[in-house]
């Protein structure tokens, strides 16, 4: 298990609002993940930052409208994570 500064483990596993946010990736094109939830709110940007600092997301462009919003993709690893295989390269 991976060490967290003061010698706290970083848990591999991911919470309730990181699965929803990553399984909606999941069937999309690029793996794009969500702005905003299903109910219309934007993904709280801790949890989009959480899922890219296990790797299970990264950023996939910047936003020129509105460049605060975190425009991400799932990785191979958030695939795995959520036992879905990840897609074949398009190369």
């Amino acid at each position: 298990m991976a060490r967290a500064g003061a010698g706290r483990a970083v848990s591999p596993q991911l919470t309730r609002a990181q699965r929803s946010y990553l399984k909606r990736g999941i069937g999309q094109p690029g793996g794009k993940l969500p702005l905003f939830g299903p109910d219309g709110r934007q993904i709280n940007h801790q949890t989009i930052r959480a899922c890219i600092d296990s790797g299970w997301a990264e950023p996939w462009f910047n936003n020129p409208i509105k460049p605060d919003w975190l425009v991400c993709r799932l990785t191979d690893a958030g695939y795995r994570i959520l036992g879905e295989n990840p897609p074949e390269s398009a190369l």
